[in-house]
């Protein structure tokens, strides 16, 4: 009774505001081991401040896996709420590697998520920790945030490694797949031996074209281009694109939303790089994907109408197609054999007006216009679709190719 009594006045002295005194009953407290967990877990959830959780932080630290272990449970049982469970989890030294390895594996994304952080706090580079990774990639889960800076920090010392499971028979099929997929996360299909390559384009030709319904919608904000499926070759001179792949669907959208990436030339330090989709054919036409500043650029109107006439040189008939609800822009241009034929644009609810309009052109915005002028994205799969071919993956610049683009892309 009279220990506990001593280890309540310790954890009041965390509050004191005294920093020698608050260091003292650190060090008292962590000698208290085990014993001090309970009314330092009770302190701790009376009051949430920096100040505070870093003084039970330090005793916390101090005492090590015990008390990784009590924060866990009161975590799992609700007697922490997430945000200070996530700041207590954040403490602990090595000696908790093996635990936050273990804990990046829970099927709680919160949890998960601190164990991941752990991790990478540390630097951890041990087989659990890169098992961790590949589970991720098992599982299905995202390498957004945490987990990738994880992957990316680690990336040379665990590249060999999955490599070593990816050739080892012995190594679990799950496992060895798990590599696969990490291995393409972290250093994209340059990462891979040959025999890899050749197993993900295989895979790739299996599952093409895809579920065309995976093409984005015009939900919030989206633009694309259209050209006729007869002619769309064409779109790849024209927009400055490279080596064109065979593509899922699912796949190509994926690697056109993602950033693009730095790959300095000579001629340009600063250059970035990145993917753009042309999918099959739908009813007719092929649409195109990507990164609006690398294939359009950053003047947008400007921009916009001398790349639509552009393309409808090379490829006969064009359509620019751009709505972002969030800025109240509604803009779509039709443009044949490189002369603008047709324009629309409404701003911040404001419709531009034509004095000679003619009766028989397209009206209305992106939505009600681009099913009229080629495809409705919002329709694509819904109603029946003609789909003819697969989709192109192709990338911003002649001597990049598709390896160094890191990220698992879905298929």
């Amino acid at each position: 009774m009279a220990m506990e009594h001593g280890i309540a006045e310790l954890v009041q002295e965390l509050d004191s505001g005294d920093s020698e005194r608050v260091a003292a009953a650190v060090e008292r407290l962590a000698a208290h081991g085990e014993r001090a967990l309970p009314r330092l877990l009770e302190g701790a959830r009376a009051h949430h401040t920096s100040q505070r959780i870093e003084a039970y932080g330090s005793v916390l630290c101090r005492i090590g896996p015990p008390a990784f272990d009590a924060v866990l449970a009161a975590a799992r049982g609700g007697e922490l709420d997430s945000w200070l469970a996530v700041r207590l989890l954040r403490v602990f030294d090595e000696r908790c590697a093996g635990r936050y390895a273990a804990l990046a594996l829970d099927p709680d994304r919160s949890l998960s998520g601190s164990g991941f952080a752990g991790l990478l706090r540390l630097r951890v580079d041990s087989d659990a920790g890169l098992l961790a990774l590949v589970d991720l990639v098992a599982r299905g889960g995202s390498f957004y945030g945490v987990p990738g800076e994880y992957v990316r920090a680690m990336w040379d010392t665990f590249a060999p490694r999955l490599r070593e499971l990816r050739q080892d028979p012995a190594t679990p099929r799950a496992v060895r797949r798990g590599a696969l997929g990490l291995l393409i996360e972290g250093g994209g299909l340059d990462a891979l031996d040959d025999r890899d390559r050749v197993l993900v384009d295989r895979l790739m030709g299996v599952k093409l074209p895809g579920n065309v319904r995976n093409v984005p919608d015009t939900q919030l904000s989206a633009w694309w281009l259209a050209v006729p499926g007869a002619t769309y070759e064409g779109v790849f001179a024209a927009l400055g694109l490279h080596d064109p792949r065979p593509v899922t669907v699912e796949a190509g959208v994926a690697a056109a939303m993602c950033e693009e990436i730095r790959s300095p030339s000579p001629e340009d330090p600063e250059r970035g790089i990145s993917r753009a989709f042309v999918t099959p054919e739908l009813d007719g036409w092929r649409l195109v994907f990507g990164q609006f500043q690398q294939l359009v650029g950053y003047d947008d109107w400007n921009d916009m109408i001398e790349t639509v006439e552009r393309v409808s040189a090379a490829c006969g008939r064009a359509q620019l197609f751009f709505v972002d609800d969030a800025g109240g822009a509604d803009i779509w241009f039709a443009a044949e054999d490189g002369l603008m034929m047709q324009q629309y644009a409404a701003e911040g609810g404001l419709e531009e007006e034509e004095d000679d309009e003619d009766p028989d052109a397209v009206t209305g915005g992106v939505r009600e216009a681009c099913g009229d002028l080629s495809v409705d994205l919002d329709l694509v799969g819904v109603l029946e679709t003609v789909v003819r071919g697969h989709g192109w993956l192709a990338v911003t610049a002649p001597d990049m190719g598709h390896g160094q683009f890191p990220g698992l892309l879905p298929v």
